[in-house]
């Protein structure tokens, strides 16, 4: 276990672009809390070093067996640029970062680990942005980390825990729950999975919702999802009350995949406009 304070930078690189003068961004490796290095990246976005940093930075939480280089992360960066800074990681597990990943359990440290560098660039605001997996972190992240994060939108994320009313999800605790499972994640997937059970039981997606007051909270959901149906995100924006707020999108499916271009500039907006920044 690393004793330096969760994101740390083990490693990085940056430069300014000596025509344009904009950050070219950073890669690195943060240490979480418990001792996971964390692939991530930073995207200075909109900034010029002349007027300082964008006012708003977006921290993406991936979904399972996603990783910071998979082009359907990359794409959902590239499009919450155009509204301030992004921080992109892979979680433990997924990529090129340690460990082993906890589907959803300890990857609140690697989230924790992230927000802190985002918050080290001096950016006005910070909001965590996830998706399925990375949805429910997020959830979990800002009820357990109070005044961490400005706003929190959760796209696609499971309500409650160990879900299994649909195939995908089936599959999903097959890959996660047997040895030749966790055979598949590993070499189909490049990812490593944990083979210890939850214990204890984290704290579920709808109990975080239930916490996250007054932080604004943009629960966002497929009508074609065919991972979790619509009970999960009506069950979490009630939970948050007042501090939440539900899209029901015609037609999507689930996570980064399914998110267009136009939700995707919709969530920088909404972003934007419910931190003080901006307006829809």
């Amino acid at each position: 276990m690393s004793n330096r304070p969760a994101g740390h930078a083990t490693r990085s690189t940056i430069r300014p672009n000596s025509e344009t003068g904009q950050a070219a961004g950073v890669r690195t490796f943060l240490r979480t809390a418990d001792g996971i290095a964390v692939d991530s990246v930073y995207d200075p976005g909109p900034v010029v070093y002349e007027t300082g940093p964008a006012d708003v930075v977006f921290v993406v939480a991936h979904g399972f067996t996603g990783d910071v280089d998979r082009p359907h992360v990359r794409r959902v960066a590239r499009a919450l640029a155009g509204h301030g800074a992004v921080v992109t990681f892979s979680f433990r597990g997924h990529g090129a970062s340690g460990g082993r990943s906890t589907v959803g359990d300890r990857e609140v440290l690697d989230l924790t680990a992230a927000v802190d560098w985002a918050r080290g660039f001096g950016h006005a605001r910070v909001v965590s942005v996830g998706f399925s997996m990375g949805g429910s972190v997020v959830l979990r992240h800002a009820a357990l980390n109070p005044g961490t994060v400005d706003a929190v939108v959760s796209v696609s994320s499971p309500a409650r825990w160990y879900y299994r009313g649909t195939a995908p999800m089936r599959r999903l605790h097959w890959l996660v729950t047997r040895p030749s499972g966790r055979l598949v994640g590993r070499y189909g997937f490049r990812t490593r999975i944990h083979h210890r059970d939850w214990d204890p039981v984290p704290l579920s997606p709808v109990e975080a919702a239930a916490r996250l007051a007054p932080v604004p909270l943009l629960v966002v959901h497929g009508d074609s999802d065919g991972y979790f149906p619509l009970d999960h995100p009506r069950m979490l924006a009630d939970a948050a009350g007042e501090a939440g707020e539900l899209w029901l999108e015609p037609g999507m499916g689930h996570a980064e995949n399914a998110a267009g271009e136009e939700l995707l500039a919709r969530i920088g907006r909404w972003a934007r406009a419910r931190t003080g920044q901006g307006t829809d």
